[in-house]
């Protein structure tokens, strides 16, 4: 018999809508569920239903404590997904805010920046997560970081016109080029509105990176947006091992399970070097656009006009990596990607990343992320929980 399990999972977002995928690839290979969905958005109150519902279990993005407290009553096991508050009574899944930050700030100083900025919202506990875990890191690094943040919704949210003009006030504040990582993407549309009142240009003077990656807030944008990309797909999916689980009478946990980001999808926004040394700046774009055809570090310097000593003796001052490290690095993210966002096998992902034999992409992949492409494509997919 099919247990009934009702998804409160917003529809109206990118990410909401990947959630529910992962759940839904967890059903067609158990096939034990009848599903209840509503249409929703972030903000929308409790289901009315709920008080009366007779199911077996709730998986939640539960935005508000009115929601929270209204799933709760119905007494069934409830896996919790909301990011905006951290409830340490529920089951809970979500994404790894902290890694989020850490990679919107690797993502800027791979490219050698110096200063940077999160734009962020005022009391979004998902919010705040990524803006400590991305100023923590920037410092690390020794550089200096700069923090804009406003309300989202609610009485404390100013005007849009008013919000702007705060925000291009901001943003023209501190010496260029700066690095900004915005909390999500809408928040990153915020600044390069800003970038583009404020007269800036994107990416040369102000390099913007999202999160989300939401293909339509991306690619809608001018420039388009890079974004980091949360794995939501296996939030779902683990929400659905989950709640399997509770239903079948095991024991929850109050630790949230946290799923890793897959990576930074690189647009125009950010395709930038911000190196002082021109050589160098032409020589890391060329091997980002080369890379994956097998490149070798003599095209490079041919194509450059400068020394192999130069350019190995500048790369490691400026990103602490050899000229072949580099091309590897390049490489390596590719393979993520693809094995992330594709069907492909790895005979296919190989010559499309640069090497010419699949074993020896294997390798390699194995020795830079520490296990296969396999491996790592199961994780993706939350195939295999998080520990």
């Amino acid at each position: 018999m099919k247990r009934h399990v009702a998804l409160i999972v917003e529809t109206s977002t990118g990410y909401g809508r990947r959630v529910l995928a992962g759940i839904v690839r967890f059903m067609r290979m158990h096939d034990e569920w009848s599903v209840f969905l509503e249409q929703r958005d972030l903000m929308k109150k409790p289901p009315s239903w709920l008080a009366t519902w007779e199911g077996d279990g709730i998986i939640s993005r539960a935005t508000t404590p009115a929601l929270v407290e209204a799933v709760t009553a119905t007494g069934v096991p409830l896996v919790e997904l909301t990011d905006r508050r951290q409830d340490p009574l529920l089951p809970q899944i979500r994404s790894d805010d902290a890694a989020i930050g850490r990679m919107g700030a690797e993502h800027p100083l791979e490219r050698g920046f110096e200063r940077f900025g999160f734009c962020g919202f005022r009391g979004e506990a998902w919010s705040e997560r990524r803006q400590e875990a991305f100023v923590g890191a920037v410092r690390q690094a020794g550089r200096t970081c700069d923090v804009y943040e406003s309300h989202w919704h609610g009485p404390g949210a100013r005007a849009w016109d008013e919000e702007q003009k705060r925000l291009s006030t901001w943003i023209g504040s501190f010496p260029r080029p700066v690095g900004i990582m915005a909390c999500n993407d809408i928040r990153g549309l915020h600044v390069l509105e800003a970038c583009s009142q404020k007269g800036l240009a994107v990416p040369e003077e102000v390099a913007v990176v999202g999160v989300d990656n939401d293909e339509l807030l991306c690619r809608v944008s001018a420039p388009p947006l890079s974004s980091v990309i949360p794995n939501a797909e296996a939030v779902g999916y683990q929400a659905a091992e989950l709640l399997s689980r509770l239903m079948d009478g095991g024991a929850s946990t109050v630790e949230p399970q946290l799923v890793a980001p897959l990576g930074v999808a690189t647009r125009q926004s950010t395709d930038v070097v911000a190196i002082d040394d021109a050589e160098i700046a032409a020589a890391l774009h060329y091997i980002r656009q080369h890379a994956c055809r097998g490149l070798r570090v003599e095209e490079v310097t041919r194509a450059v006009g400068i020394s192999r000593s130069t350019l190995e003796r500048q790369l490691r001052k400026y990103l602490g990596r050899t000229p072949q490290q580099e091309i590897r690095n390049v490489q390596i993210k590719k393979v993520r990607e693809l094995l992330a966002t594709t069907e492909l096998p790895a005979e296919q992902i190989a010559p499309l990343c640069g090497f010419e034999h699949p074993e020896y992409m294997h390798v390699v992949f194995k020795r830079v992320t520490g296990m296969t492409p396999g491996g790592f494509r199961r994780q993706v997919r939350g195939e295999e929980v998080r520990k």
